[in-house]
Formats: C-alpha cells, structure tokens, sequence
C-alpha cells in the first residue's frame, strides 16, 4: 500500500507538525493555514484538495483538529 503524497506527522513536543511532501520535508506546520499554504507552494490546488482527503493527506497522530 502506498502512502498519500502529504505527511502531516504527530504533533512534536515543542509545538507544530512537521509537513512532508514528496517525501521531502517542507516545514512545520502549526495550524491547518500552514498546511495549506505548503500544499498551494507544492502546486496542490487548494481548492480542490480537502485537508480530509485521505488520498492526498495522511494525518499522523491526529486528524486536522490536534495541534498539541
């Protein structure tokens, strides 16, 4: 089974999730405004992916609503 393009991982303890895309580390997101920004800078249109898109985006650690 291959993983969706976007990792969000668990939160960390020091705040933020870290973001993956294409496998390559893009940054540490600290609300969903975060998120999103990367997808739009990674060219996913941000209008058509839904931060619940399992298909695009692998919440690990908790879904878009856990950011501590």
């Amino acid at each position: 089974m291959s993983h969706p393009p976007v990792i969000v991982h668990a939160p960390s303890p020091d705040g933020g999730r870290q973001v993956t895309i294409g496998g390559e580390r893009v940054g540490r997101a600290y609300s969903t405004v975060d998120v999103l920004e990367f997808l739009r800078r990674a060219g996913l249109a941000t209008d058509v992916v839904t931060l619940d898109d399992r298909e695009v985006i692998e919440w690990r650690g908790g879904d878009h609503e856990v950011w501590s």
